[in-house]
């Protein structure tokens, strides 16, 4: 576990700052929200990778900016994107960014647990 989170500690952060971006442009995000968009992009790259039809970004609206900010940083991180400003990045693998994304949802559902709906929020906007 921990050399995953060594290894990917930079995609991770990546992640999570986009996620805590959408929070704090509206505190009214939950970590369900959250949790939801990081589903749904786990399904979109998943059927890339198959090659099966991707589905469109979530219709709740918080789902789907959780969504779009992070999938922004995951294109970035495959190298099919840029971000202005950031320097490119070494492209990372489709499963790489799937089993990130998978490590993050996993955080979110255990901060859930332990704080309540705004648990894993709360607790990962102290650091980034």
């Amino acid at each position: 576990m921990l050399d995953f989170e060594a290894r990917f500690q930079d995609v991770l952060q990546n992640i999570e700052s986009a996620i805590v971006g959408v929070y704090r442009s509206d505190p009214t995000l939950v970590d369900y929200e959250a949790d939801g968009g990081l589903e749904s992009l786990i399904s979109h790259y998943t059927a890339e990778q198959q090659g099966r039809p991707v589905r469109t970004a979530p219709s709740d609206p918080n789902r789907r900016r959780v969504f779009e900010a992070v999938r922004e940083v995951c294109e970035w991180r495959l190298g099919r994107a840029e971000l202005p400003g950031a320097p490119r990045p070494e492209p990372r693998t489709p499963d790489e960014i799937v089993a990130c994304l998978k490590r993050v949802r996993k955080s979110v559902q255990r901060w859930t647990k332990r704080g309540g709906r705004q648990g894993y929020l709360s607790f990962v906007s102290q650091y980034v």
